[in-house]
């Protein structure tokens, strides 16, 4: 019983393997395998890696230096323009405004001192100059008289200057007296805050940043760095898909918003900042993240396609296509850009020029050269199974037991 069902299973094992090889040396006599050229869809992208940022993201500082008094905001607050965020100790910049206006006041008081005593310097003149007249004084009288009611008038414009400082010191202290009130620049959310209250911060050479404020998370942007050999294509106003790794699963899409000039070079690497705008009404993007962004630079919806491969294949040395090759006319590539390999009538390979268009990961746009339903060659057959020697099993069948 045994060795009948090992007999059975022999006997179907090789049945199957002689369909197989049939079936193989029937329908598969040509060693190439051929796709036919179709129309269809083919977007071109380009691909890069970038960050997602606000729109607009305010550095908010100090003029002034001093202690931290008021904190009034804290990471993620909402803020209105002109909202108080944090305050500086105001009390020195209080004392001074207090004495420029003290300094305002005493010019003020001055300038009535010298208004009086011009009144009195103008009547003495024409007294001066009555007297002068009737020859009771001399010349050298009114001639003081007039230098002194000369003096006069210009002290008063002295005074007059000396309040317009007075004045300009009292609105400086002022100034800086508001200075110690940090407000909201722009309407939006506080999305970092660099101080603590009792923190002293000094503005001497340089302004240090107290908060960073996003003025809408609503709206964002990536900025992705293209490389230079992939810049060309890249226009605004193309359509643009990207994704993140918090979302995985989710693609998220924007449009090039601006292509800056400006290269950035890392390691003699060249790059250009591609600003991407997105909507980001649901609040997932962040600020920071890292995106993986595809910019669709070129579409066509019914485009003349082939495989890709087609272009790459070319016909081994040693078999048909190897004297195919070496005959193959070499201005086919030079007039047309490129070629790919058909059947002629007796199945052989024959280079066939083209000239190509846009091209994505599978397909490559044909623009002239070849037709649709037109078959070319895209790669070389495999032969996964040897011919078994005549008497001999086949691979898969079990090794026959010598007798005893």
């Amino acid at each position: 019983m045994r060795r009948l069902s090992l007999a059975l299973g022999l006997a179907v094992l090789l049945g199957i393997y002689l369909v197989a090889a049939r079936a193989r040396h029937d329908g598969g006599g040509s060693p190439y395998v051929t796709m036919p050229v179709e129309r269809g869809p083919i977007t071109a992208h380009v691909t890069a890696t970038g960050s997602v940022n606000p729109v607009k993201t305010v550095q908010v500082g100090t003029y002034v230096s001093g202690p931290i008094q008021v904190i009034s905001v804290d990471f993620n607050s909402p803020v209105q323009r002109g909202q108080l965020l944090a305050k500086i100790d105001p009390r020195p910049f209080q004392v001074k405004v207090d004495g420029a206006a003290a300094d305002l006041a005493n010019a003020r008081a001055r300038l009535d001192k010298d208004r009086a005593d011009l009144a009195l310097k103008k009547v003495t003149l024409e007294r001066t100059r009555a007297l002068r007249a009737e020859g009771i004084v001399s010349a050298s009288d009114l001639d003081l008289a007039t230098s002194q009611e000369r003096q006069a008038r210009a002290q008063i414009e002295l005074a007059q200057a000396e309040i317009r400082t007075a004045q300009a010191k009292l609105s400086e202290t002022e100034v800086n007296l508001a200075y110690t009130d940090i407000t909201s620049p722009v309407d939006g959310v506080v999305v970092a805050r660099n101080v603590d209250v009792g923190q002293t911060v000094a503005a001497t050479f340089q302004t240090p940043t107290l908060f960073l404020v996003a003025e809408d998370l609503t709206k964002m942007q990536v900025s992705a760095s293209v490389s230079e050999s992939d810049i060309g294509p890249v226009a605004a106003g193309q359509e643009v898909s990207f994704s993140v790794d918090a979302y995985p699963a989710t693609t998220f899409a924007g449009r090039v918003e601006q292509v800056r000039n400006a290269p950035l070079t890392v390691q003699n690497v060249v790059t250009y900042d591609v600003v991407v705008s997105v909507d980001n009404r649901d609040l997932l993007l962040k600020p920071g993240m890292t995106a993986n962004v595809t910019i669709a630079t070129a579409t066509r919806p019914d485009a003349l396609r082939v495989s890709t491969s087609a272009l790459r294949f070319r016909p081994p040395a040693d078999g048909d296509g190897g004297a195919a090759a070496a005959q193959a006319p070499a201005e086919l590539s030079d007039r047309h850009g490129a070629r790919v390999w058909v059947l002629d009538g007796s199945g052989r390979p024959r280079a066939v020029g083209v000239r190509t268009g846009i091209a994505d990961d599978r397909f490559t746009e044909i623009i002239d050269g070849l037709d649709a339903g037109e078959p070319v060659i895209v790669a070389l057959r495999r032969e996964e199974t040897e011919t078994p020697a005549a008497g001999r099993a086949p691979s898969f069948a079990p090794a026959r037991r010598s007798p005893h």
